[in-house]
């Protein structure tokens, strides 16, 4: 679950490791997709069998200011937490991002204002 995904990246960034291994599931993969493309991570590879598949995930090293900071879960299994479009707002003055999963698949704050739609928030991270 995503949840463990995200814990695990920030753990191994501020133990400064250079890669960090993690189960793989559809949800995460697009998770992964996203924090690549709004650089969180610097990318990630699929590997293995099926059985048993991870992803190896590449951080940035120590010299660089991206990466993870904090991440708030805002959904969970026992409370979900939907938003409509228009009450969508930017996270830490926009350095961070919130996760929505819509019903056009999951995408961050900024896209989801952009194509107006609302959904569940996942989590945000900065």
């Amino acid at each position: 679950m995503y949840t463990q995904l995200l814990t695990k990246i920030k753990n191994a960034q501020s133990l400064k490791k250079d890669v960090v291994r993690a189960a793989c599931s559809k949800m995460d993969e697009q998770i992964l997709q996203l924090l690549v493309a709004e650089k969180f991570i610097m990318g990630f590879e699929k590997k293995g069998k099926n059985p048993k598949r991870f992803f190896e995930i590449q951080l940035f090293t120590t010299h660089t200011k991206h990466g993870i900071t904090g991440v708030e879960f805002v959904s969970t299994p026992s409370r979900r937490v939907y938003i409509p479009y228009a009450r969508l707002r930017p996270i830490r003055q926009g350095y961070g991002i919130s996760v929505v999963s819509t019903s056009k698949g999951i995408m961050t704050n900024k896209q989801a204002r952009v194509q107006k739609v609302g959904g569940q928030i996942l989590f945000n991270i900065w």
